[in-house]
């Protein structure tokens, strides 16, 4: 951990008080270099894989809205973030598009600069369910990149596993609709479930080929508890790659930057790409930059983590930014997580018994 010392004891607001740039390390060198922001917990989506209505029923108790953190303190510590070298925000769920006046948001965020003036990118991760009718007021905010998920095109079965019936077309309606608005890019992820909808692959390489959209296969990961998550429902990366590649040949392509979390593959006819997520077989924790705010302030420094650490009571303590920047820093260079990189050593009675936190508590 590098902390250079500043002046100022005030909490501030944002644009207040501008904390030097700082390079944070964790305990495996790996810098701080994205943000993931959880703004709700709840989402009108109860895949079967993440937010299962017999988890998440009539009665589940979500967070009340003074619980949640506030747009000023989203801005304040994705401020304090960025000081130590975050360059991407990305705001996630639940459904970011539920909470209200998220375009407010996106706006003050884009407004954020790095030490050396640069911008920020402000990415988010949604269901598509309200893109058709915000694509425009999104772009018009500053949104940058978009992330859809789209497990598959069976309407029927895009229905079962949405477990709301909500049909495919309008999802689809809604990427289109962000495209026209000028986002870009746009990823669309499709988590992949053997015995559900594994025998989509195929269909859905051949949709989304060709497009200006790439496609990223997730392999499906055992985040929190409630998705009944087993070893034998994961179709691995190199078998989405072999099938794939036997009706659309395939060549691996490097990595952009370091810290990403697909593997790249271009169509050989250079029709396009499509990216493939492999926690399970093949990790990337060595790489891995990335922290994590829940909705109510804890920041997470891994998807598999098994608790946070509360900023929002520092915030309304009354902490100076000071304060919470030592805070994220300490918290940061303490961090030593590997999960992905151990599963395969822990027994699934381990496994089964460790603590997870939810996909939809701190997202994806």
């Amino acid at each position: 951990m590098r902390i250079t010392p500043s002046h100022g004891t005030g909490a501030g607001t944002a644009g207040a008080l501008r904390l030097p740039s700082v390079g944070l390390l964790d305990a495996r060198d790996r810098p701080l270099r994205d943000l993931r922001i959880s703004v709700t917990d709840r989402c009108n989506f109860r895949c079967v894989y993440c937010m299962p209505r017999a988890v998440f029923g009539r009665d589940y108790a979500f967070l009340d809205r003074d619980e949640l953190l506030s747009f000023d303190e989203i801005e304040h510590l994705s401020r304090i973030a960025v000081d130590h070298g975050v360059r991407k925000l990305r705001l996630t769920g639940g459904e970011p598009l539920l909470r209200r006046g998220i375009e407010e948001l996106i706006s003050r965020l884009s407004a954020l600069r790095t030490p050396d003036g640069d911008r920020v990118e402000i990415a988010l991760t949604t269901n598509g369910s309200a893109l058709a009718v915000k694509a425009q007021a999104l772009k018009d905010a500053g949104l940058d990149r978009l992330t859809v998920s789209v497990d598959t095109l069976d309407d029927e079965l895009f229905q079962r596993m949405n477990d709301v019936r909500f049909p495919v077309s309008r999802v689809l309606e809604g990427i289109g609709a962000a495209r026209a608005a000028g986002i870009g890019p746009i990823k669309i992820n499709m988590v992949v479930k053997r015995g559900l909808n594994d025998g989509e692959i195929e269909a859905m390489a051949a949709r989304f080929k060709d497009t200006p959209y790439t496609l990223r296969f997730i392999e499906y990961m055992d985040v929190g508890t409630s998705n009944g998550w087993e070893l034998d429902e994961v179709v691995s990366a190199a078998e989405i790659v072999e099938r794939i590649g036997a009706l659309f040949p395939l060549e691996p392509v490097g990595a952009r930057a370091t810290g990403e979390t697909a593997k790249r593959w271009r169509y050989a006819d250079g029709s396009g790409e499509i990216g493939i997520i492999s926690s399970v077989t093949n990790t990337f924790c060595g790489t891995c930059n990335r922290a994590r705010i829940s909705t109510e302030g804890r920041l997470f420094t891994c998807l598999f983590a098994t608790e946070g650490h509360d900023l929002r009571a520092l915030l309304r303590g009354g902490a100076s930014d000071h304060e919470l920047s030592a805070a994220m820093a300490g918290i940061w260079a303490a961090r030593d997580d590997r999960y992905s990189e151990i599963r395969a050593d822990l027994t699934p009675e381990l496994r089964a018994a460790r603590q997870r936190i939810e996909m939809s508590y701190i997202g994806g």
